[in-house]
This record gives C-alpha cells, structure tokens and sequence, in this order.
C-alpha cells in the first residue's frame, strides 16, 4: 500500500495558524477579530463596495458577514448604506474611526510582516505569493 498524499489542504490551513501567530497578539490588543481586519484592510485598500463582494474577497460567509458588519458597525468602524440606484444593493465603507483603527495597527502589522521576513526571506515570501495567486486561479 502507497503512503497518502500529503493533504494541501490542511497544510494550507496549518501555514496560515502558523502565520496568524504573528498577528493574533496585535489584534487581541485591538479587540479586533481576524474577520474585521481583513475586513478594515480590504475597505481601506478598495473604497466602498458591495456587502457581497466585500464578503467574496474577505472569504467570509454573506450570513456571517451581516453579523461582522453589524457589530462593526455598531463599534463605529464602518458605515452601511442602500444604494440610491437600487435598494436590494447594500454599500459599505470605513468611517473615520476605521480609517484611524487601521492607521494605529500598521506599525504593528508592519512589525509582524518584519519579523515573518526575518525569518522565513522576502525571496520566499514572494515566490509563496506568487505561487498562492496562481493556485487561486485555478478552478475546479
């Protein structure tokens, strides 16, 4: 009998533990969830957009994410409107308080990503992303 394949799967799943290692004490200081952030980082890299689009890119599931924006809405770090256009469409921006919560965390982060570099080399981490981005085009 062969030995299994090794699972991408669950290696995948164990390198981003092993990654978000580096970031969980930040945004445990911040009282921030690992949902919110990619969410705060998203919005501040693209602007307002669309709750399903933005639940698209954060991989976050759109029941879930009803919950995440409410709560985040309710801290005062994002702002939900209906559009003028259409009112089935739902947009969502930073408020200025998010603006400001994610120019606090950068140094952190930036931190964070140093130390990852320290230890693992920029060559590696961009051949990593790199071949991530490719693996993300693939479809099934």
């Amino acid at each position: 009998m062969s030995s299994p394949r090794p699972s991408l799967t669950l290696t995948l799943l164990q390198a981003r533990e092993a990654a978000m290692a580096f970031f969980r004490p930040s945004l445990n200081q911040h009282e921030l969830t690992e949902q919110q952030w990619r969410i705060i980082r998203i919005l501040r890299q693209q602007g307002e957009m669309e709750i399903y689009q933005l639940a698209q890119q954060a991989c976050i599931l759109k029941p879930s994410m009803t919950g995440v924006l409410a709560r985040m809405e309710r801290d005062g770090l994002v702002r939900r409107w209906k559009s003028e256009h259409d009112q089935r469409r739902v947009l969502v921006c930073l408020s200025e308080q998010g603006q400001q919560c994610f120019v606090q965390m950068s140094e952190d982060m930036e931190n964070n990503y140093r130390r990852i570099l320290e230890q693992f080399g920029e060559d590696k981490l961009q051949q990593l992303l790199e071949l991530l981005n490719e693996l993300k085009q693939i479809k099934p």
